[in-house]
C-alpha cells in the first residue's frame, strides 16, 4: 500500500507594520502639539532717537567703558564698579546731563555689562545707551 504523505504548507506569518507606523505618527503629533517652548528673556535695549535741536548737543555725556577683563572706566578714569554710583552722583552734582553711554569691549562678558547697567539704573533720569 502506498502511503500518501500529507504535506501541510506552512504559511510563515508576516508582520504588518502599518498599525505600528500609525501609532508612531500619532505619538509624534502628540509630542509636537504638547511641547512647550521656553522663551528666553533678554536685555531690553532702548535705542535713543536722534535729536535735532542744537542745545541738547552741548550737554555733557557720561561715558562708561568696560575692558575685556571687566575693568570699568568712568569718563576715561579707571574706577571700581562699586564706586561707580558715587562717581556718577558727583558728576551729576556739577554737570547737567541726562544721558549715559556704556561702551563694552567686544570680548567683555555680558555679566560685566549688566552689572554696570544696573549700577547706572539707580539714577532714574539717566538714559542709558550702549555704544561700540
Amino acid at each position: 500500500m502506498a502511503r500518501k504523505k500529507f504535506y501541510e504548507e506552512r504559511n510563515e506569518g508576516d508582520v504588518d507594520m502599518t498599525p505600528m507606523l500609525d501609532i508612531v505618527f500619532i505619538l509624534l503629533i502628540f509630542f509636537i502639539v504638547t511641547t512647550s517652548f521656553v522663551r528666553e528673556e533678554g536685555l531690553e535695549v532702548n535705542r535713543p532717537k536722534a535729536q535735532k535741536s542744537a542745545n541738547n548737543q552741548n550737554n555733557p555725556v557720561i561715558v562708561v567703558t568696560i575692558s575685556e577683563t571687566g575693568l570699568v572706566s568712568f569718563n576715561g578714569k579707571i574706577v571700581d564698579i562699586e564706586r561707580l554710583p558715587a562717581r556718577i552722583e558727583n558728576y551729576l552734582a556739577t554737570n547737567n546731563t541726562n544721558s549715559a553711554v556704556v561702551i563694552p569691549n567686544v570680548d567683555t562678558t555680558h555679566e560685566h555689562v549688566v552689572n554696570v547697567i544696573d549700577k547706572i539704573k539707580i539714577f532714574d533720569h539717566l538714559t542709558i545707551s550702549i555704544g561700540k
